[in-house]
């Protein structure tokens, strides 16, 4: 089973930039779609991005399309969110997932990603 670990998050004023980390272990993500979901206080876990097996595809939510770019490096064995003009609206836990299921690019619901990280909290001030 493989462990995900993000970090990365922390304080960030409006307009600025994070770059958000995650790490597995216990298993190679390289044949697997990865996704980054938020969830801010009071609100269901939503998707923001998925990046396939091989990192040739991304998708994004039309809420930050443009403005976060989603990366891997598969010998590291690690996923990246790059999150640029950060609003007080991307404040949330961030949590990258796993697919369920080998290569392609995934899909958007939760359902469908086996393995999550803890989350690491954003915040970003207005």
């Amino acid at each position: 089973q493989v462990q995900l670990v993000e970090s990365g998050g922390g304080l960030v004023q409006a307009g600025g930039s994070l770059r958000l980390s995650c790490a597995a272990s216990g298993r190679t993500l390289s044949s697997y779609a990865m996704g980054w979901f938020r969830q801010a206080p009071g609100k269901e876990r939503e998707f923001v991005g998925r990046i396939s097996w091989s990192g040739a595809s991304t998708d994004y939510a039309d809420s930050v399309k443009g403005r976060f770019t989603i990366s891997r490096d598969n010998a590291k064995n690690t996923v990246y969110l790059q999150m640029n003009s950060l609003k007080p609206e991307d404040t949330a836990v961030y949590y990258c997932a796993a697919a369920r299921a080998h290569y392609g690019l995934g899909s958007r619901r939760p359902p469908d990603f086996g393995s999550w990280g803890q989350g690491t909290q954003v915040t970003v001030s207005s």
